[in-house]
């Protein structure tokens, strides 16, 4: 029988078990590590493992209960959030860089990130799944807003470090208060001569924040692609975001080797936004969908390997 009331129980659950289980882990091992040290390589790609295997067995808890249509939709969203959020981990790496941000204090900010990243999906999700089904024109909409993405993620060039005074969300909070970029201890917030400042933690926070709403704004039209069921949308894009952080610390030393991966990332916006585009005189099955999206990632993340192999010394 379809309980899409049973369904958010479990989600649930499964989401608060696993935050519990993975932050406590974590915690655990910083009080066994000196001066809160970065969890090693195997615990990272350990957790990555467990947060995809949770994402399939809710996976399978959907076909057995929504059926295959369903499932279908909610593979096809969780794999396109997480090649696109991908991406966004590159930007988690300038950030840190930029602002001198050891591994060893990087978990809080991203722990902290994970957390704001899913309250601000939600509403953002029923906002869009409300103008999908209020005003059906906003597909060609999204459809352009994603084709426009594609090209500005053309035309950008590879930046190596953010200049921090200039970004807009650390003027926002130089508004709010003083800000000291020098860090000496991983806390929020220091305070000096009875003044609090924000530190390199709490702006590395605040930028992550304010990316991750603009990450959002692009991804989440081409999950609405796929599907305009929210509960579909919400999980796929919950789960994607729940590994980031397994997975940062598992690529954070390879990034740069993912050469082809940008491109493969532009073409997939660019086959969502003209699938949405045509949606009303083509119709492209899920699987399909699926199919192309995994097929144009598989080839970037083949070509990219085979790129490293021939140039290992080579940094892009």
């Amino acid at each position: 029988m379809n309980d899409i009331g049973l369904l958010w129980v479990l989600f649930s659950l499964f989401v608060g078990v696993s935050l519990a289980i993975d932050l406590g882990a974590f915690s655990k091992l910083r009080k066994k590590k000196p001066d809160h040290e970065i969890p090693p390589i195997r615990l990272a790609l350990i957790w990555t493992i467990v947060w995809i295997s949770l994402a399939g067995i809710f996976a399978g808890i959907i076909y057995f209960d929504m059926g295959q249509e369903k499932l279908e939709e909610f593979v096809t969203g969780y794999a396109l959030e997480k090649s696109l959020s991908v991406d966004n981990m590159f930007v988690f790496l300038l950030i840190f860089t930029s602002l001198n941000i050891p591994h060893k204090f990087q978990h809080r900010v991203l722990s902290l990130g994970i957390l704001g990243a899913i309250a601000m999906r939600i509403p953002l999700i029923f906002v869009g799944v409300t103008l999908l089904e209020t005003f059906h024109w906003m597909i060609y909409i999204f459809g352009a807003f994603l084709i426009a993405t594609a090209i500005r993620m053309l035309m950008q060039r590879k930046e190596k470090k953010i200049v921090v005074e200039k970004n807009i969300a650390i003027r926002a909070l130089k508004k709010i208060m003083p800000v000291d970029l020098e860090l000496k201890e991983p806390k929020f917030f220091t305070v000096k001569n009875g003044i609090r400042y924000a530190t390199p933690l709490l702006v590395a926070l605040v930028i992550i924040e304010f990316t991750d709403l603009l990450f959002a704004l692009d991804s989440i039209p081409a999950v609405l692609a796929i599907t305009a069921d929210p509960f579909i949308v919400i999980t796929s894009n919950v789960f994607a975001i729940l590994g980031l952080r397994s997975l940062y610390f598992l690529l954070a030393g390879v990034m740069e080797k993912f050469y082809y991966l940008k491109p493969g990332l532009i073409a997939i916006l660019l086959f969502i936004g003209v699938k949405m585009l045509l949606a009303e005189k083509i119709e492209i099955p899920t699987n399909l969908a699926l199919g192309a999206v995994l097929g144009i990632l598989g080839v970037a993340l083949a070509l990219s390997f085979l790129r490293a192999r021939r140039h290992p010394a080579q940094i892009d």
